[in-house]
């Protein structure tokens, strides 16, 4: 999952003088001011841009996604009398849960 936001990584490369940002794997990478060589955006701005933004548009729908598939599984398991509603939306927001860890 991407944690970051590609607009907020450019909008500090923009107020800090790096340029041409791109992607490569999982790191952001970027020309630092009078570079010629590319660098990766260093982690503590990425853990800074983190705080002051918090959660990424990625993260948000993964959030919201768990929170639906659990009140539905919780009202299918009451209407259908069967406890499998709710052991589908438990799996899933698992899985949910589990694309939010670092995977560093």
């Amino acid at each position: 999952m991407n944690k970051y936001c590609k607009a907020w990584i450019q909008e500090w490369c923009q107020e800090n003088g790096w340029t041409d940002l791109f992607l490569e794997r999982r790191d952001y990478w970027a020309f630092p001011p009078h570079a010629v060589m590319p660098m990766p955006i260093p982690t503590e701005a990425l853990q800074l841009i983190k705080a002051e933004k918090g959660m990424s548009p990625e993260e948000r729908l993964w959030c919201a996604s768990a929170w639906f598939a659990a009140v539905t599984g919780a009202l299918l398991t009451y209407w259908l009398q069967s406890p499998m509603p709710l052991v589908a939306a438990f799996a899933f927001s698992a899985i949910a849960v589990a694309k939010f860890e670092d995977d560093d």
